[in-house]
């Protein structure tokens, strides 16, 4: 995984979309009463508690201590665990699991989705949502470019987020022992809230590009990637972000 230092209250506040918009993602788990559900990568516990609404036991995990610490304190109702997705294990299976923006900071994918299989009973349910192919290019690139002006190529990281097409991911589903029932790719432009959208974008998700440059040299590659992207992203008087969605639906068979 990317070394990411997540900001749990940035995440939360400034960057809501994340779960705003995988709320139409619950549609496609149709939780049930009474059934038992894992949300992996559950952040800041915000679609934990709408999918707990649906009557079924939720319990949530995460890699990062921060976002699960908050996520105690807003639902205290609800489980909440630091586990990391390849690496975890409950004494009970699941019926059904859930993930949203998440899969994509992962680097071994096939390891985490044998974990999730393995978390879930027979017939069990896997629905998940992650960036697909070319997804948020544009900032990446002109993140990568800022450093190669200021002369700082080498220390543009080799791991960065993975961003499948549908047939990779498919391809590593069924390795795994998933049954792909359905899929969709689709574009979504998200609007960056505030003036300074794109830079707290930066902020909140690139921190991996910064792990070996000064804080200085941190702030210059900000404001100069923000100005590469002015005039491509900036439209209307709103921030974009060219997000690429990738929506799949498994059942364990």
């Amino acid at each position: 995984m990317p070394e990411v230092n997540w900001n749990a209250d940035l995440y939360s506040t400034k960057h809501n979309f994340v779960f705003k918009y995988g709320e139409d993602l619950i549609g496609w788990l149709q939780p049930k009463e009474g059934e038992r559900i894992l949300d992996v990568g559950c952040g800041t516990g915000e679609l934990t508690n709408e999918l707990s609404k649906s009557g079924a036991t939720i319990i949530g995990i995460d890699a990062s201590e921060q976002m699960i610490n908050k996520a105690k304190q807003q639902f205290s109702h609800i489980q909440f665990f630091v586990k990391d997705a390849t690496n975890f294990s409950f004494d009970e299976p699941f019926d059904a699991a859930f993930s949203n923006a998440t899969l994509h900071w992962i680097n071994d994918q096939l390891k985490a989705l044998q974990c999730i299989y393995n978390s879930l009973k027979e017939s069990g349910r896997f629905v998940f949502e992650m960036g697909g192919k070319h997804n948020i290019e544009s900032i990446h690139n002109a993140v990568k470019k800022a450093m190669e002006e200021g002369r700082l190529k080498d220390k543009i990281p080799a791991v960065s987020n993975y961003f499948p097409s549908v047939a990779e991911q498919t391809k590593l589903l069924e390795q795994a022992g998933f049954t792909v029932t359905d899929v969709a790719c689709f574009k979504r432009p998200t609007v960056l809230q505030g003036e300074d959208g794109m830079r707290n974008w930066i902020i909140q998700f690139c921190t991996f590009f910064f792990t070996q440059i000064s804080p200085e040299e941190k702030e210059a590659i900000i404001n100069r990637a923000v100005e590469i992207l002015r005039p491509t992203n900036y439209k209307n008087g709103s921030w974009y972000g060219d997000y690429v969605r990738l929506r799949v639906k498994t059942i364990k068979e």
